[in-house]
């Protein structure tokens, strides 16, 4: 019987299943609320008339892609441009026709992974288009059902000199960041959260073991946080939800030393610059 993709309209994830999936595995999961008025699935056909679709280049050789209007977690997908082939890490809730085909014009994908399940978004899609590589680290394989992870890496994976994939666990247990050495830029997943003033200024950071439960971190949890970023030289922060340029390691070291002299917190402090 073939298998059809299905998304949570609460969240966004995508589960191939054999009818209407019984539930999701991401609401139901303590870091995500539950949806109050019981289970709703949409198919592609369905969602993908009731969005709208962009792209921009946010900074020199990184492209973003999102939908409007909002749907489920509104993860944003990332597209990292290379001469010796493209990267995309996390993606959006849904791609349609003419964002496959600027990805396209782009040089499409070589290589395509996540930080963990709330940025999966339609990788599924994304490799059923471009058939790259798709690596997740291991811990994390339990949430993949929609895709195919053809490498599972452990602790670190170097993607190519200067492109690394560094474990940190916490969040999710597989949870894992993108260091891009030359641009200088981390693609942090949910490891760190940005808040902007009104001008769009990012003028706020946070960690958090799950947001809508604001939940914090162990000190264990921000010791490994801490122990992948003060390795990491980096001025730009990518998450599945927003980018902020003028984010550095300084900031994300100073929030995680305060996390750890405790007892463990889950609010926002000043970036320091």
């Amino acid at each position: 019987m073939p298998l059809s993709p299905f998304a949570c309209t609460n969240c966004g994830h995508w589960q191939r299943y054999f009818a209407v999936p019984p539930n999701c595995p991401i609401c139901s999961d303590v870091r995500n609320d539950l949806p109050p008025s019981g289970w709703k699935f949409v198919t592609p056909e369905l969602l993908a008339p009731q969005l709208q679709y962009h792209w921009r280049e946010t900074i020199p050789g990184i492209w973003e892609f999102w939908s409007t209007p909002r749907f489920g977690l509104d993860s944003h997908g990332w597209l990292l441009i290379y001469p010796e082939g493209n990267v995309a890490f996390e993606a959006a809730p849904y791609y349609n026709d003419a964002q496959l085909q600027k990805i396209e014009e782009l040089g499409g994908i070589n290589i395509l992974a996540s930080s963990h399940p709330h940025g999966y978004g339609a990788l599924y899609q994304l490799q059923d288009h471009f058939r790259p590589e798709l690596l997740i680290q291991k811990d994390d394989l339990e949430w993949t059902k929609a895709f195919r992870v053809t490498i599972p890496y452990d602790e670190t994976l170097e993607i190519r000199p200067g492109l690394t994939l560094h474990h940190t666990g916490g969040h999710y247990a597989g949870h894992s960041v993108l260091h891009d050495a030359a641009r200088r830029a981390v693609f942090a997943g949910d490891a760190l959260k940005i808040e902007f003033d009104p001008d769009g200024t990012a003028a706020r950071i946070s960690c958090h073991k799950a947001y809508h439960k604001q939940i914090p971190l162990s000190r264990d949890e921000a010791r490994r946080y801490r122990a992948v970023f003060e390795t990491l030289d980096f001025t730009s922060v990518f998450t599945p939800f927003e980018y902020a340029t003028e984010t550095s390691t300084k900031a994300a070291l100073a929030l995680l030393d305060e996390v750890i002299a405790g007892p463990p917190f889950t609010r926002s402090i000043p970036i320091q610059r």
